[in-house]
């Protein structure tokens, strides 16, 4: 059975920042014993006592808990672009024409909680949001593997919520991704890290992804849509980079998002009559026009499950401050 575990601070040791793990039963937490400074430690030595723990512990109550992120800002923070092609479409693009998987990273400092304010920095007026699902490693890949679709639970500990915060009005005009989305605050992950059981693995295509703002449905999709599956990912990035357990990566958003690609024509149009920064000018001017985009004070509600509950990644729940001042 799936086992929904959280990293917390409880209240006595706030002061002290030191976090915990413990496993979720219903309204109650089983702290789990043993010190786990980062995720790559608990997965490689917390897994047993995960599965080992039972609702008769569960001596905590939920409610009392800061619950933080369960991917700690050591890890590496690897993210898959424009892989369903719903997200493909509205972003301009013809699917069938992207042979190839997009990969770009995100800072690690931009880790937050499930329920952290997201902050919204003075320079930027475009800010949008991504649900995708995010794979946790369990395991070091440190050389070319060839991962397959049935062994998935021998490289991967489990999977998680994550919020792919975006600047479109840096991301897009400057063509850095990175940039666009690395701001601090800018991923949030959580609530649960859900360990899958091997036999559960096959059914991550069942999970449905909903991120509602301010109570509006505004994506919706199965995680089976994706077009580069996690085997070919796992696969593809263990051929290019070392990854280490505890790691990170963020497998797209489907369509709903706020920034929308224009017509074909008005595209042509611009390809053909305007200079580059004419054509961004028009684009951040009539995104101002555009309501989806965050403003403060809205907030972000997203859930990854089964339809028939089996496999739940919990509740995030999110607000967008405006930045006031410069940390001193």
């Amino acid at each position: 059975m799936a086992v929904q575990v959280i990293r917390y601070q409880s209240p006595s040791r706030q002061t002290t920042h030191e976090a915990q793990w413990g496993v979720v039963f219903g309204d109650k937490v089983t702290p789990l014993p043993g010190s786990f400074p980062t995720t790559g430690d608990f997965v490689k030595h917390g897994l047993q006592a995960a599965r080992s723990a039972a609702a008769r512990d569960a001596t905590l109550a939920l409610a009392d808990l800061a619950v933080l992120s369960p991917v700690t800002s050591n890890q590496q923070f690897v993210c898959q672009g424009i892989n369903y092609p719903s997200h493909v479409r509205e972003s301009g693009m013809d699917p069938d024409k992207l042979p190839f998987n997009t990969i770009f990273t995100k800072a690690s400092s931009c880790l937050s909680g499930p329920f952290d304010d997201v902050i919204r920095p003075r320079h930027v007026r475009l800010l949008d949001y991504e649900i995708e699902l995010g794979l946790v490693l369990k395991t070091d890949l440190l050389d070319e593997v060839s991962v397959r679709a049935d062994n998935l639970h021998e490289y991967l500990a489990g999977v998680t919520i994550v919020n792919d915060v975006s600047a479109r009005d840096v991301q897009l005009p400057q063509g850095q991704f990175y940039k666009g989305k690395s701001y601090r605050t800018f991923g949030p992950v959580g609530p649960y890290l859900l360990l899958l059981e091997p036999s559960e693995w096959k059914r991550w295509p069942e999970l449905r992804m909903t991120l509602e703002v301010n109570g509006e449905v505004r994506q919706q999709d199965f995680c089976g849509g994706m077009v580069n599956q996690p085997h070919k990912t796992l696969t593809e990035l263990s051929g290019l980079q070392n990854l280490h357990a505890g790691d990170l990566i963020a497998t797209g958003t489907p369509a709903g998002c706020a920034a929308r690609a224009p017509g074909r024509l008005p595209m042509l149009a611009a390809k053909v009559f305007l200079s580059e920064a004419q054509k961004w000018h028009i684009f951040i001017k009539g995104g101002l026009r555009n309501p989806k985009y965050l403003q403060p004070n809205d907030v972000m509600t997203l859930s990854i499950k089964t339809d028939d509950g089996a496999l739940d990644l919990g509740m995030q729940r999110t607000k967008i401050v405006a930045q006031t001042s410069h940390r001193s």
